[in-house]
C-alpha cells in the first residue's frame, strides 16, 4: 500500500478526502438541516439535492466520489446565512442511484440546469470543486443563460490542467483499493443501492482516466466573472492555470488598463484536500467575489 501512495497520488487524496470527510461535516458546531430536499427527475435519473437558506442562489457542486455534507459540509451553515444554497449529488454519488447512463461531463451539467428547472430557478452563481469544477466550466459553457457567477476551486476543464503524476494516478486507480475505507462506509449509508459501489466506482474511475478538454475557445466565451481559487501545490499545472486566467481575461497590468471581472486565488502551502479544510479562507473569497 506504501508504494501504492507513491505512485498514486491522487488515489491517497480522495482516501484522505473520505477520512477528512467526517470531521469537515461537523467542524461548525451543531449540524444545519436541509429547508428541503429531494430528488428532481431529470435527463433519466433522479437527482437528490438538499436546499438551504433564503437569498440569491449559489449551487455547489462536489468532488469525486463526494457527498454534499463531505465536501460542503462546513461551509454550508455560513453561506446560507445569507444565500439559498443548493446541493447537489452528482449521478451515482451520495443519495443520487447509480446509473448506467454515459457518465459525461456535458450529461452531468444538463442535470444541474434540469434540477434548476425542477426548482423554478431561472440563474444562479455556481462552485464546483475539483470534479464538480469540471462539471461547473461545463455548465458555463453550455448554460450562460442560467449563469450569474463561476466559481471554480482546484479544478480544471481540461486534462492537461493537471501535472503528469496526477494523470498517472487516475489511470492506476482500482476499485478494491476503496474497500473498507471510510469513503465505502458514508457510501452505504446514503446509497439508494449499495450493490451498485463497485460499478459507481468503475464508471468514476473510466472517467477519470479519460482524457477531456472543453476547449480553450469556450472558456474565452464565458461571460460571466469567474473566481478561481487553487492550492498552491494542488496538483494544478500553474503555467496552465495561469493560461486558463488569461483566457477569462485576467494576467492584465491592471494599473494601465481596468481591472478584470474574473480572480484568481492561490492559496499558499495547500494541496488539493487540505485547500477545502480553509473554511475560513474560502468563505471569505466567496463572499467577496459573490457580492
Amino acid at each position: 500500500m506504501k508504494k501504492l501512495f507513491n505512485t498514486c497520488n491522487p488515489l491517497k487524496s480522495v482516501l484522505l478526502i473520505a477520512i477528512i470527510m467526517f470531521a469537515t461535516s461537523q467542524s461548525n458546531g451543531q449540524p444545519i438541516h436541509p429547508s428541503d430536499s429531494g430528488y428532481a427527475p431529470v435527463n433519466g435519473i433522479k437527482v437528490y439535492y438538499e436546499v438551504y437558506g433564503e437569498g440569491r442562489p449559489v449551487i455547489l457542486l462536489h468532488g469525486a466520489f463526494m457527498t454534499i455534507s463531505g465536501n460542503w459540509g462546513a461551509l454550508i451553515p455560513e453561506l446560507s446565512k445569507t444565500r439559498k444554497v443548493i446541493a447537489v449529488e452528482l449521478q451515482g454519488h451520495g443519495h443520487t442511484p447509480f446509473s448506467d447512463r454515459k457518465l459525461s461531463h456535458a450529461t452531468l451539467a444538463k442535470d444541474v440546469e434540469g434540477v434548476m428547472d425542477y426548482l423554478k430557478i431561472d440563474s444562479a452563481d455556481v462552485a464546483g470543486y475539483s470534479f464538480g469544477g469540471a462539471v461547473a466550466y461545463q455548465f458555463a459553457i453550455q448554460s450562460p443563460k442560467r449563469l450569474r457567477k463561476l466559481v471554480i476551486i482546484s479544478a480544471t476543464y481540461k486534462s492537461d490542467g493537471w501535472l503528469p503524476a496526477i494523470n498517472n494516478g487516475f489511470k492506476a486507480m482500482k476499485p478494491e483499493l476503496f474497500a473498507n475505507t471510510p469513503m465505502k462506509a458514508a457510501y452505504d449509508a446514503v446509497a439508494p443501492d449499495t450493490t451498485k459501489w463497485t460499478k459507481f466506482l468503475e464508471q468514476m474511475i473510466a472517467c477519470a482516466a479519460t482524457p477531456f478538454n472543453l476547449g480553450d475557445s469556450n472558456i474565452a466565451k464565458i461571460a460571466a466573472p469567474v473566481l478561481i481559487i487553487s492550492g498552491d501545490n494542488d496538483g494544478l499545472d500553474k503555467i496552465e492555470l495561469a493560461k486558463t486566467y488569461q483566457l477569462l481575461g485576467g494576467g492584465v497590468a491592471a494599473d494601465l488598463q481596468s481591472m478584470p471581472k474574473s480572480q484568481l486565488a492561490i492559496v499558499p502551502s495547500q494541496g488539493h484536500v487540505s485547500l477545502m479544510m480553509q473554511t475560513t479562507t474560502i468563505l471569505n473569497y466567496l463572499n467577496g467575489f459573490l457580492k
